[in-house]
């Protein structure tokens, strides 16, 4: 087990390959350490090379009014 900070995207892609090969690693098993070493190892790779923003919360407001098949005209009685 061969850990090192993840600094490129060679590094990543590399990583992410490995933690593939280690999804059905038993917990507290040596290969199941190495998952929970890594897990966190490119979730803050991905947190500072592949961040998502919050969208635009007016933006997201008409998305969801638009898949309810709302519309902003006024309801009148």
């Amino acid at each position: 087990m061969a850990i090192a900070p993840i600094k490129t995207t060679r590094d990543y892609d590399r990583a992410l390959r490995r933690i593939e090969q280690l999804m059905d690693a038993k917990p507290g098993s040596k290969n199941g350490d190495e998952l929970d070493v890594l897990t966190p190892l490119v979730e803050a790779y991905e947190a500072k090379h592949h961040a998502i923003c919050p969208p635009d919360p007016i933006d997201a407001i008409k998305f969801r009014m638009d898949r309810l098949g709302m519309t902003r005209t006024p309801h009148r009685s």
